[in-house]
């Protein structure tokens, strides 16, 4: 029984990654060229979210600071949700929704990306970060599901969005961070060549 449980995970994961390889690539490949062109004009993404998508952040940046799985120059990327000192003095001073946007407004300049990673498209800080990025005249990449809830009026048609077909937040959660790596993968054959994927 508990087998047969964990088997339909992968099964269930395995079917919404196959149905989203043709809905999402589209919009994945214009987060790379707007990620591509941010990074080669000297800007940086900021990355931000909750919860998993805190880590999913977090992860990105690391990844983009350090290396994929590909040697290379560094690229400037920025979580927003790792400093605990602002966070938490935003949070007690001002309230807990602006504790991204009073960051994007600190760091964010012309030609930056914001990377706004909410499962439901509904997280108030997420939106009042991508509210922020518009101000400072930053492309947004904003990633979600179930629908894309307010992310999809927050979002102008200059910016990006990875919606994920799913209302189930794990589900959601796996192509958010396989759309991630492909991001990564795809700005690295994009500034370095195209290479055969390490296995």
């Amino acid at each position: 029984m508990l087998e047969k449980r964990i088997h339909q995970h992968f099964i269930d994961s395995a079917d919404l990654k196959y149905q989203c390889a043709e809905a999402l690539s589209k919009p994945i490949a214009a987060a790379v060229q707007a990620v591509v062109a941010c990074v080669t004009s000297g800007g940086k993404v900021l990355a931000c979210g909750n919860g998993g998508s805190a880590a999913d952040a977090q992860h990105f940046s690391a990844e983009f600071v350090g290396r994929f799985e590909r040697d290379r120059p560094e690229l400037a990327a920025i979580a927003l949700t790792t400093d605990t000192s602002i966070i938490t003095a935003i949070a007690n001073d001002y309230d807990f929704n602006v504790i991204f946007s009073r960051q994007v407004r600190a760091l964010g300049q012309p030609g930056d990306v914001l990377l706004a990673i909410s499962t439901s498209g509904n997280s108030g800080n997420v939106l009042a970060a991508i509210e922020a990025a518009h101000e400072r005249e930053m492309v947004v990449i904003g990633l979600s599901g179930r629908g894309g809830g307010k992310m999809n009026q927050a979002l102008r048609d200059t910016d990006v969005h990875i919606c994920v077909p799913s209302e189930r937040t794990a589900r959601v959660q796996e192509v958010h961070i396989l759309a991630l790596h492909c991001i990564c993968d795809a700005v690295d054959a994009q500034l370095l060549g195209d290479q055969e994927t390490q296995t």
